[in-house]
């Protein structure tokens, strides 16, 4: 009798260790990011899209206006619908934790404000009847850098050369075949963003 307790009581402390296990706040700058896209996305139903024209959508408007340049950087926030917004941060929360991880969560910023700012003022200045917004041009970005796994300065990785060739090379012809509302071009500058800034991260030692 005294053995079956002692073996009841050891499974006891196991089934109370397993319900020790907690959730971790593991990326805090890629769940800012997602929390963010949510709550704009959610606003913009609410607003009938009035808060995406406003403030989560970039476009043609005067640069006397300060709203014009905080478009450039906001406008990776706001998403058209629900379905745009899933097919987004699915992959942000796919590849964002383990890019924060190795870079750090300054460099990760960077790299977020970097490639909104650039994709916002090139849709500014050669699309400008184009409203662009969502976070497609800093995934683009993200799976280019997810791409440099094993960098040494003076080598090209050979698995960043096949990710640029089939995922820029598909947003080209897609973006010169196919007629529809999904910004090609952003992607494509996400892309190339996302590769330069590989190029440069890596080829500096270190964790920010």
């Amino acid at each position: 009798m005294e053995k079956k307790s002692s073996r009841s009581s050891a499974g006891n402390r196991k089934f109370k260790w397993n319900l020790n296990v907690r959730i971790t706040f593991n990326s805090p700058v890629i769940l800012t990011m997602v929390g963010i896209c949510f709550l704009a996305t959610l606003l913009n139903y609410l607003t009938f899209g009035q808060s995406n024209r406003l403030l989560f959508s970039t476009y043609r408007a005067p640069l006397y206006s300060p709203m014009t340049w905080i478009r450039w950087f906001t406008h990776i926030f706001g998403h058209a619908d629900w379905s745009h917004f899933m097919g987004n941060t699915g992959y942000l929360l796919l590849l964002g934790p383990l890019l924060e991880e190795k870079y750090g969560a300054r460099r990760l910023i960077a790299v977020i404000a970097i490639t909104a700012f650039v994709a916002g003022v090139l849709n500014f200045l050669f699309f400008p009847h184009v409203g662009l917004l969502g976070a497609s041009g800093v995934v683009f970005a993200f799976i280019l850098l997810s791409s440099f796994t094993s960098f040494k300065e003076g080598e090209i990785p050979l698995t960043f050369l096949l990710v640029a060739l089939f995922y820029i090379g598909q947003q080209v012809v897609e973006g010169i075949t196919v007629n529809d509302n999904v910004s090609y071009a952003g992607h494509i500058v996400g892309g190339i963003t996302g590769a330069v800034l590989g190029f440069r991260l890596n080829g500096k030692s270190g964790k920010a």
